[in-house]
C-alpha cells in the first residue's frame, strides 16, 4: 500500500502541485482512509521527502555503478548523461516532482537532498578533472562549469522531452554527450 500511496501522490503532485494536493485528494484517489495514509507517512511532507530520497539515491547508485564499470572518462560522462535522461524518461512524473517540488521540503530535509545532489555533481566533476589530467579532455577546462553545464542541459529535459516522440532517449543522450564533449565548432 505504501507504494500505491506514493504512486498516486506523485501523479497528483505532478498534475496539481504539492501545495494544491491534499491528503484527502491522495486517499480519495486510492479509495482508502486517512488512517491508511498516516499508517505509512507522518505527513505529506514526509511523503515528499521519501519521493526525493528514493529518486536521488537511485541515481547515486547507478552513477556509482557507471564510475566503477566504465573505463574511460568519456564513457563515464556519456553513460551519466544517458542515466539522467533515461531516468527522466522512465520516471517522468517522479522526475518532475523531484525537480519542481523540492521547494516544499522543510529546511532540514532540503539540506539532506541538496547534499545528495552535491554528491552526484561532485562525482561527475571528478570525472571531468580526471579526464583533464589524463589528457582525455582539454586541460584548460573549468571542471565545475562543465559539470554544471552538463547537469543543466540534462536535468531540464524533464520539462520538454516526450519519451514517445521522434527522438529516443538514447539519441538525446548521445547528442547531449557529443555537444558537451565536442562543442559545436567545426
Amino acid at each position: 500500500m505504501k507504494q500505491e500511496i506514493t504512486k498516486h501522490s506523485v501523479k497528483l503532485f505532478q498534475e496539481k502541485g504539492f501545495s494544491e494536493t491534499s491528503i484527502q485528494d491522495i486517499v480519495d484517489s486510492l479509495g482508502v482512509t486517512k488512517g491508511t495514509f498516516y499508517y505509512y507517512f507522518k505527513s505529506k511532507e514526509q511523503l515528499l521527502m521519501d519521493i526525493h530520497l528514493r529518486y536521488i539515491d537511485e541515481l547515486l547508485d547507478f552513477q556509482k555503478e557507471i564510475i566503477e564499470n566504465e573505463q574511460t572518462c568519456r564513457d563515464k560522462v556519456v553513460k551519466i548523461v544517458g542515466l539522467i535522461i533515461g531516468d527522466i524518461k522512465s520516471q517522468r512524473a517522479n522526475g518532475r516532482v523531484y525537480f519542481r517540488e523540492m521547494r516544499n521540503l522543510k529546511a532540514d530535509n532540503a539540506e539532506i537532498i541538496k547534499a545528495k545532489r552535491s554528491e552526484f555533481r561532485e562525482k561527475l566533476e571528478r570525472i571531468i578533472v580526471e579526464g583533464m589530467e589524463s589528457g582525455e579532455f582539454r586541460h584548460n577546462l573549468n571542471a565545475k562549469m562543465i559539470t554544471l553545464a552538463i547537469l543543466g542541459v540534462t536535468n531540464w529535459t524533464y520539462q520538454w522531452m516526450d519519451p514517445s516522440g521522434d527522438v529516443t532517449v538514447e539519441e538525446v543522450a548521445e547528442m547531449f554527450a557529443d555537444f558537451v564533449l565536442h562543442g559545436i565548432h567545426v
